[in-house]
């Protein structure tokens, strides 16, 4: 009598399950990155230096009784300057972000744009058509 092995195989593999689930996963939350909540990190905490390293000027020139309370100030100073200027880095921020993608766009158009202007240069058709635009443009 002759017997048949019936070995049922996984579809997919476990391991390769778990990295696309990693991979969607790193998708997703490069989705929601926002780069100016860095940025803006990083701003306020430029602002909020320079407000104690002034603080810090002005209060070296007490005696060493009032070091303690030079302290107090200095860190309500610090913190009335992270409550102050955290809307203004954000927004500083917001509007670097905008800009610098702006520029990346028009950067990125450009060299599409010499990229095919080059391989116009090469096609005969492509460039008859760009002469008839341009025509076109001249009559109108």
């Amino acid at each position: 009598m002759t017997s048949f092995v019936h070995v049922d195989t996984p579809a997919n593999h476990p391991g390769v399950v778990r990295a696309e689930a990693v991979i969607e996963r790193a998708r997703t939350a490069r989705r929601g990155f926002d780069g100016a909540r860095g940025l803006a990190a990083l701003l306020l905490a430029a602002i909020v230096s320079s407000v104690l390293v002034a603080a810090d000027r002005l209060m070296s020139t007490t005696e060493e009784g009032g070091l303690l309370v030079a302290w107090a100030v200095l860190w309500g100073v610090a913190f009335v300057a992270i409550a102050l200027f955290a809307g203004t880095a954000r927004s500083l921020a917001d509007r670097l972000l905008v800009a610098s993608r702006k520029s990346a766009r028009r950067r990125a158009a450009a060299r599409a744009d010499a990229q095919f202007l080059a391989y116009a240069k090469h096609d005969p058709r492509i460039l008859r058509d760009l002469q008839v635009i341009a025509t076109r443009r001249e009559a109108a």
